[in-house]
């Protein structure tokens, strides 16, 4: 593992395969790391055809420096940058999961010359939004008075949603302004995903203005989207948008 210093002054952790390109880039989801059994998936298959491929930790998560709940959506963002332009040169293949699937359509309309193909992984684009949309009059309360308010996780933990995340993902938002790519796009998703609705999955899909994008719904696979069966699905649609 190496560590990237950023000019925000945050140090990202990361691991690099060196290979052929296009560079495939793993971005994680909100409150995961690096060691996910996606994003090893991904680097073994790298490894074992010689391709490059970069899998990273936001600051706050992982072994990356700073608090989970100092950070925002545009912090998160701006560390997915900095890995893309001083870890990777040439065209580039973005694999976002959950959240990473909203930091990759930030990257890729900012970047839209170094892509060449866009993987999601039951994409939450704009989900801190549709989060305040759900809480109750006596959460949002907490929120503005205390700064934060914990909720229910799947996996642990409650999850700590603070008023910074919620305003800044609110200016971070990417399905209320056209959002145009030229890329191949391959979208995954779980029709049994309880917390990204295939409902947003069709949502995003209709948004995009693009000429090649997919969206391939799995009957039964929930919001991990990691069996073998997803994994291989994945795998897939990287070399698909890859070569073409």
């Amino acid at each position: 593992m190496q560590y990237l210093d950023t000019t925000q002054g945050r140090r990202i952790a990361y691991h690099r395969t060196e290979g052929a390109g296009p560079t495939v880039v793993f971005l994680g989801g909100f409150k995961s790391d690096m060691e996910g059994s996606k994003a090893t998936h991904l680097e073994a298959v790298a490894r074992r055809e010689g391709r490059a491929f970069v899998r990273f930790d936001y600051s706050g998560h992982g072994q990356s420096s700073g608090a989970f709940t100092d950070g925002c959506i545009g912090d998160w963002r701006d560390d997915a940058r900095a890995v893309l332009d001083e870890l990777t040169t040439g065209p580039l293949v973005l694999v976002g999961s959950s959240m990473g699937g909203w930091i990759s359509l930030l990257l890729a309309r900012e970047i839209p010359e170094r892509l060449k193909g866009l993987v999601t992984v039951a994409a939450a684009p704009d989900f801190t939004t549709r989060h305040w949309d759900g809480l109750s009059e006596a959460d949002r309360a907490t929120v503005v008075r205390e700064g934060h308010v914990a909720q229910p996780s799947d996996y642990g933990e409650p999850y700590i949603f603070t008023k910074r995340l919620f305003d800044d993902g609110a200016e971070n938002r990417v399905l209320t302004a056209p959002l145009s790519l030229s890329c191949p796009v391959r979208m995954v998703q779980g029709t049994q995903d309880n917390a990204v609705p295939t409902s947003e999955a069709t949502r995003l899909l209709d948004h995009l203005q693009c000429p090649d994008a997919q969206l391939l719904l799995v009957k039964d696979k929930d919001h991990s989207f990691s069996d073998p069966e997803c994994l291989h699905l994945i795998e897939r649609c990287v070399a698909e948008v890859s070569a073409s």
